[in-house]
């Protein structure tokens, strides 16, 4: 999604008015390794632990990615505000967590699940701020100029996809050296964000250091009516989309589908799709109506996968699979804009963008996994796919529910004459 400039306050300080063609593709090599590392694991690790015998622990295994959220964004609020620049930030999550990568595939047994999920634990609780980050990198290095960051962000996208794509050719989609693939583009972002641009933290004068632990100023944002709306929908929305994070790749597995990897890479396909599309879709109907069919869209998906099968109804899953692109880029990355538009006239840009990261990818997902996890027990140890049709329509439900809410009580007060 992108933003006019005249669309942006004026008090925005501009890095670029017309960002280089050198700065777009160095931004977008960023953003394709961010979401490579993520994406080469994340997508089939359900799977892979279904595979090994771990299967009651997958929940487990993806709440620790909201946990680290949580609290990756105070100690984000607390690093990138006092001592340590976004750059070198990057150089220093990525190395050591490209570390820990080569070591979690061992750990993936009955004897040592436990284990595995602590030190996945402690990778995420690295990994996760770097998200915010690169988000904040690419926007204060483009400036006034928000309106390139669907299109770089859009290589992010093309990671996961490409992640993915390697992932299932190489049949790896059951296995856990998923981890080693990632630790491997892990360290080499980590070398590469030696050459981002230094832009500067956000560091508000005579700020406190508890005040900047706890992210008190982006908190303060949320004063404003319509932001509060947005941070609750996108909390709420973030529930039903943990569980297509942890149980999409088993069920397509029990369908009969046998590339899951390459499967759940069509959404990503149609995720870059709109990406590009992003701008011109902003222009003609603005933030609330891209928020809003982003929210009926995760409704259609989880009702999609609860009469998916796999005979006739085929189709159904892989168009539940497609709608990704749908589901994602017109609420989360209509949202990070939308943050900072709201953030940026304040200065807290970076501690916006780690809070928004803090309700999503942490509370809500946290609450999202704990909840799918209490569902998948109630399935048998290995659920058909009219077992899995039962849970998918708690989801469906709950995000129809959250898009009439959101419909009902949101206006879009950030640009001067938006329409409700």
């Amino acid at each position: 999604m992108a933003l006019a400039s005249a669309d942006i306050p004026a008090s925005t300080p501009p890095v670029s008015d017309k960002p280089s063609s050198i700065l777009t593709a160095r931004m977008s090599v960023l953003m394709f390794m961010q979401f490579f590392v993520w994406g080469a694991w994340n997508v089939t690790l359900g799977l892979a632990m279904q595979t090994r015998g771990l299967g009651a622990m997958i929940g487990n295994a993806f709440s620790v990615g909201p946990i680290a959220s949580i609290v990756g964004s105070f100690l984000l609020g607390m690093a990138a505000a006092r001592y340590l620049s976004p750059r070198m930030l990057m150089v220093i999550l990525h190395l050591v967590g490209g570390v820990i990568l080569f070591f979690l595939p061992s750990l993936v047994t009955p004897e040592t699940g436990s284990t595995f999920v602590w030190l996945l634990l402690g990778y995420m609780i690295l990994y996760m701020p770097t998200v915010g980050l690169a988000n904040t990198i690419a926007l204060k290095s483009f400036g006034d100029r928000v309106d390139r960051f669907p299109f770089v962000r859009a290589f992010g996208t093309l990671g996961w996809i490409t992640a993915g794509l390697i992932i299932g050719w190489a049949g790896l989609s059951a296995s856990p050296e998923i981890f080693r693939v990632a630790a491997v583009v892990s360290i080499a972002l980590g070398l590469y964000s030696f050459t981002l641009p230094n832009v500067a933290a956000d560091t508000p004068p005579e700020q406190g250091l508890v005040k900047q632990i706890l992210c008190v100023d982006a908190f303060g944002l949320m004063r404003q009516r319509s932001f509060l709306v947005f941070i609750t929908c996108a909390t709420l929305i973030s529930i039903p989309l943990a569980m297509y994070y942890a149980y999409a790749s088993p069920y397509v597995g029990a369908t009969g589908i046998e590339n899951v990897g390459g499967t759940l890479a069509i959404g990503q396909m149609s995720e870059l799709a709109f990406m590009f599309a992003m701008p011109w879709l902003y222009r003609r109907f603005g933030v609330k109506p891209l928020l809003l069919v982003g929210m009926i869209a995760w409704a259609a998906r989880y009702a999609l996968f609860a009469i998916g099968d796999g005979g006739d109804m085929l189709w159904a899953v892989y168009l539940g699979v497609a709608l990704h692109g749908v589901c994602y880029d017109f609420f989360f990355v209509a949202g990070a804009i939308y943050t900072g538009t709201i953030a940026t006239p304040k200065g807290v840009n970076a501690q916006a963008q780690g809070m928004l990261t803090l309700f999503t990818y942490g509370v809500g997902m946290l609450l999202g996994s704990q909840i799918g996890a209490l569902l998948y027990a109630q399935l048998p140890a290995a659920p058909t796919v009219a077992d899995w049709h039962q849970m998918w329509w708690y989801p469906a439900i709950a995000a129809a529910l959250i898009a009439l809410l959101f419909q009902l009580t949101f206006r879009d007060t950030s640009r001067k004459g938006a329409m409700a």
